[in-house]
């Protein structure tokens, strides 16, 4: 829900008194046009507020809580559960985590190992998948349906979304409030704010991962490749039936 653009320029005034329109833009890299537009639309994107709040070293998920829509943002303290954390692992990271185990010598279904058997470093969310693996982590089978009830909007047009890897901000809220997770998560999936910026412990990441089972985390890993391989093959497909198409316009 993009914010009222009064109540943008109120926050903006507070967050940079005495500062050009330009400076601004200078400093947070949004364009000049693109937020002109959005003030003649009376509409400013969420992003905007982001990039903004970042430029001037505010946390974005503190700056989005002093507007109306994102104010539950302010009193939300409730951390992300351990699937929300490994919703937010890349699969090829998964696979490395595999491979760092089996080279250590981990037992076949033993616990987890949580020494950091793991990769290096994993890599930050987003990744290609990173939406829709945290909306089916929270969700408890009438998720998609509470929120479209909230909302209005029909579940086709949410389950586009996810397909798409992108969650609208305010329809990132509105789930985790259907969940009763922590509100910052759907934010986090999304890439609009940093794990760091929603509050995620240090470390977060890395220790769900360390705390799944050999067994569990072969079978997330598995999961993973086999919706992967539905979406590649759907694809294939789609690209043969285009090139068919082609070939008989010739």
């Amino acid at each position: 829900m993009p914010l009222p653009a009064k109540a943008f320029q109120r926050w903006l005034s507070d967050v940079a008194p005495d500062t050009s329109t330009a400076d601004v833009c200078r400093l947070s890299g949004v364009k000049r046009t693109t937020l002109a537009q959005q003030l003649v639309r009376g509409k400013v994107a969420e992003t905007t507020v982001v990039s903004i709040s970042r430029a001037y070293n505010i946390n974005p998920v503190a700056a989005l809580a002093t507007f109306e829509a994102y104010s539950d943002l302010a009193g939300s303290t409730t951390p992300p559960t351990d699937k929300e954390l490994v919703s937010q692992i890349a699969t090829a990271d998964l696979l490395h985590a595999i491979i760092a185990r089996t080279a250590a010598g981990a037992g076949a279904g033993a616990a987890g190992t949580g020494n950091g058997t793991g990769p290096p470093e994993l890599s930050p969310p987003p990744h290609a998948t990173s939406v829709k693996n945290w909306v089916d982590a929270i969700d408890d089978g009438e998720l998609r349906h509470r929120v479209s009830a909230a909302t209005g909007v029909a579940p086709q047009n949410y389950s586009a979304q996810l397909t798409a890897n992108r969650l609208a901000p305010e329809l990132a809220l509105a789930t985790s409030r259907a969940a009763g997770v922590g509100l910052a998560g759907g934010l986090v999936a999304s890439g609009l704010v940093t794990e760091t910026e929603a509050g995620w412990p240090p470390g977060a990441r890395q220790a769900a991962l360390d705390r799944l089972s050999d067994g569990d985390l072969a079978a997330l890993a598995g999961e993973r490749l086999q919706a992967l391989g539905k979406t590649l093959r759907r694809q294939e497909h789609d690209q043969e039936q285009t090139e068919r198409i082609w070939e008989n316009l010739v």
